[in-house]
């Protein structure tokens, strides 16, 4: 992947990725609210593409971001609670399997992000929340529990 970016003046780029091109008007929507649209997109994406495929439709859905950012350099998102509303023709548990599908494996952006962000999110599927404010496994923080990667704890080793 190559994307660029071509100064335009006045706080505007205009990013080129491949094919296409978009203005980034840093006036209106900041660097950062690009980053974490970026983000909620790629999940929102991947759910949807998972219910297409098992022929579902998602209906009224939204994905939205709570962030709370460090302020001090370096400053960074040092939170990220990701809400998921949808309402569906299936079962909650494959709700749930859609979005630990994306959370956990499939979301570039998120797992470019989980080492150095702690990850939570909720999902309210027909009107019921049937998961609040659940964490992701985010890097080797050591207050998370150990689990076994099959490999002797080499991947986490400080």
């Amino acid at each position: 992947m190559t994307i660029s970016l071509d100064y335009l003046g006045d706080n505007k780029f205009k990013a080129k990725t491949g094919e296409y091109a978009f203005l980034i008007n840093a006036n209106e929507i900041t660097p950062v609210e690009y980053f974490a649209a970026g983000i909620l997109g790629c999940t929102g994406i991947d759910i949807a593409a998972f219910a297409e495929r098992d022929g579902y439709e998602l209906r009224d859905y939204s994905v939205e971001g709570e962030i709370e950012r460090r302020m001090e350099p370096p400053v960074k998102f040092e939170s990220l609670h990701i809400i998921y509303r949808f309402s569906g023709r299936f079962d909650p548990v494959r709700a749930r399997r859609y979005v630990l599908s994306s959370l956990e494996s499939y979301c570039t952006t998120v797992n470019s992000i989980r080492d150095s962000v702690k990850i939570s999110y909720s999902i309210i599927y027909n009107g019921e929340t049937i998961v609040e404010k659940e964490e992701i496994l985010s890097g080797c923080d050591t207050e998370r529990p150990h689990l076994e990667d099959g490999f002797d704890g080499v991947c986490c080793r400080s």
